[in-house]
């Protein structure tokens, strides 16, 4: 009986540890993939998340995108996001948000370059700050030169 209940045990961690989903950023502690920076700007981050359930975080989107293009594993990844730079600390799927780079922008690597849920949102910033907007298959083009 002792051993059957800790197998049980055994076989529900492992279906809990073995879930595929993002993870909460620990701003100030988590550490960027692809420069080592601390993550702490909650308008900049982002995220991306292994089909193996793995979560690797970064400090700015530039960073995510930059290891992407490097790595070449966006098949393997099942989630890519990028915080809503209207709404800091929110996540979004990379894959639908607008993303605008206007130098009245700063991020935190120099690329000037925020995400926003919707494209609208991007557009009045555009509006106010200017620059350029890409969608997620333009920045990585953009991004790649």
């Amino acid at each position: 009986m002792k051993s059957k209940l800790t197998l049980l045990i055994v076989l529900l961690f492992t279906i809990i540890s073995c879930k595929v989903e993002p993870k909460k950023i620990a701003y100030g502690k988590d550490h960027c993939l692809h420069c080592d920076m601390t993550v702490v700007d909650k308008s900049h981050a982002a995220q991306y998340v292994t089909k193996k359930g793995k979560a690797y975080m970064f400090d700015a989107v530039e960073c995510l995108v930059h290891k992407i293009i490097k790595e070449q594993n966006e098949d393997q990844l099942a989630f890519i996001l990028v915080a809503d730079y209207a709404k800091p600390g929110e996540l979004v799927d990379a894959k639908t948000a607008t993303f605008l780079i206007s130098e009245k922008i700063k991020s935190p690597m120099g690329a000037n370059l925020s995400a926003f849920s919707a494209i609208e949102t991007a557009k009045k910033a555009q509006s106010m700050h200017s620059g350029k907007i890409y969608t997620w298959s333009e920045l990585k083009i953009k991004l790649s030169e």
